[in-house]
């Protein structure tokens, strides 16, 4: 059998988008998941509007929309449930999308499997796990246990095989904790009750009982405590135990109208791998970065890691750049992992730290703090920041130079519907541009024709995984710009 392209180990939402992105690029796919379906509760909650972006590019966007709920914010309440600050987000963004989305993590990856049967060359082997994984000069070797196959060769590897990677391992990959460890009970219910809360995310900021809660569908709950030392999952083990946690919020909700689907514990964990990539050999989501859950931003930042990679696979596979443009990868996206992860850990510890002089100082301070103009949308900013480096042409002027394209309708459709899957141009209608270049045209009075000239630009080169790469107004500008692509991408 020739080998695929790239190996992707994990088929949790990070290995399946970026094995349908590859797809798009045209390269073939094995995906191995060592459960044999999904599994069936939920984990992840929680993904912003960036990447309800990236939803939309793999093709399961208007799909995600009929399965999860637009959320309004995080409000930060005391042990009492006095609210001391609440940082409501944009109901939507300039394309129609909402800001915040609460959903079910299972019914995303049973959308993006569905999805991902649609394309030929990707192969998916479930109930099927990598035991050991080689590499040499030319393809990656995974030896598999529990199917038919007992080999799987490709060009590359990807391990988006968790917290506890195999893969990771495999590269000598070292997770550099980022000083986050707690033991947690997560609870999610199903009840047809309303249980008339505040909608959004609930932040309990209590240092002897911190707590989180969000409603997740329309009868679906989420409850996520923090666990004493001499604690156990089995000291709430049924619905009398645990209505003590959950009843400042289903307190009014007959026992008859709470089903429990889970009770188990988490480890909060914060951390960082030191090095992504070995030769043939990658790694992204958790198995490169974990995020405790107080931003809502685990999975998320494995979606990133996702689209940022993928293209730069593509373009080392097909030849148009050398290997060297995977470096890259880890370059552009752990700043941005690294940031919110810390952000996620002060968010963690203003929730769980301190005694009762702490929790005094934090209600004097977040009454003051939350009437500061702008402190909202920093609290909730997961926004991929500008980025630097080589892909990101210096040489032309512009402020969006690095950052990501804006997400609008052209038409009926989201402009990165209308761009495709490889490099495009976004142009000014009447730019004169190469015949070779892929482009959108836009009129001087549509939202992206007053974005470039807001530039000073009338047109703007963007990568597959819609960064900017270069802005300018004259065409001359241009070519050094597609020249680098020839170069490295």
């Amino acid at each position: 059998m020739d080998p695929f392209d790239v190996l992707v180990v994990g088929a949790g939402p990070t290995g399946l988008t970026l094995a349908t992105l590859l797809a798009r690029q045209g390269r073939s796919v094995c995906v191995v998941e060592r459960h044999a379906d999904l599994y069936p509760l939920p984990r992840a909650v929680h993904l912003d509007g960036e990447v309800f972006r990236i939803l939309h590019e793999v093709g399961v966007g208007d799909a995600f929309a009929e399965v999860s709920r637009a959320t309004r914010g995080l409000q930060l309440v005391d042990a009492r449930h006095r609210v001391l600050a609440r940082f409501e987000r944009d109901a939507e963004t300039p394309a129609g999308l909402p800001e915040a989305n609460l959903f079910d993590q299972p019914e995303l990856e049973k959308l993006l499997r569905k999805n991902l049967a649609e394309w030929p060359a990707v192969t998916l082997l479930s109930g099927a796990e990598v035991t050991e994984l080689t590499q040499d000069a030319g393809q990656v070797t995974a030896t598999i246990r529990g199917s038919s196959t007992d080999q799987v060769t490709a060009k590359y590897a990807v391990g988006c095989d968790g917290a506890n990677s195999l893969v990771r391992r495999v590269i000598g990959a070292t997770q550099r904790p980022l000083g986050f460890e707690q033991r947690w009970l997560v609870v999610d219910v199903r009840s047809p009750a309303e249980f008339g809360a505040w909608d959004g995310v609930h932040q309990v900021c209590d240092p002897r009982r911190a707590s989180t809660y969000m409603r997740i569908g329309p009868d679906r709950y989420r409850f996520e405590i923090r666990l004493h030392d001499d604690e156990s999952p089995d000291d709430f083990a049924g619905l009398a135990e645990l209505r003590v946690l959950i009843d400042p919020w289903a307190g009014a909700v007959p026992d008859d109208q709470l089903e429990i689907l889970r009770a188990t514990e988490y480890t909060f964990r914060a951390g960082i791998a030191d090095t992504w990539r070995d030769r043939r050999i990658l790694i992204a989501g958790d198995a490169a970065h974990l995020t405790p859950p107080f931003i809502g931003q685990g999975m998320c930042a494995g979606l990133r890691d996702a689209m940022n990679l993928a293209w730069k696979l593509a373009a080392v596979i097909d030849g148009h750049a050398s290997a060297t443009l995977l470096d890259s990868y880890q370059a552009e996206r752990r700043p941005h992992a690294e940031t919110l992860i810390r952000l996620a850990v002060i968010l963690g510890r203003a929730m769980t730290g301190g005694g009762a002089a702490a929790a005094v100082a934090r209600r004097a301070i977040l009454a003051v703090v939350r009437h500061v103009p702008g402190v909202a949308a920093k609290v909730l900013d997961a926004t991929s920041p500008r980025l630097e480096g080589p892909l990101v042409d210096k040489r032309l002027a512009g402020k969006a130079r690095g950052t990501l394209l804006p997400l609008v309708r052209v038409g009926p459709d989201l402009v990165d519907r209308l761009l495709g899957p490889g490099f495009a141009v976004v142009a000014i209608t009447g730019t004169d541009l190469p015949d070779r270049v892929h482009r959108v045209l836009v009129d001087p009075v549509h939202q992206l024709g007053v974005w470039l000239e807001d530039l000073d630009a009338s047109w703007a080169l963007i990568r597959p995984d819609r960064t900017v790469h270069a802005v300018g107004r004259s065409t001359a500008a241009l070519a050094p710009a597609l020249a680098t692509f020839g170069r490295t991408a």
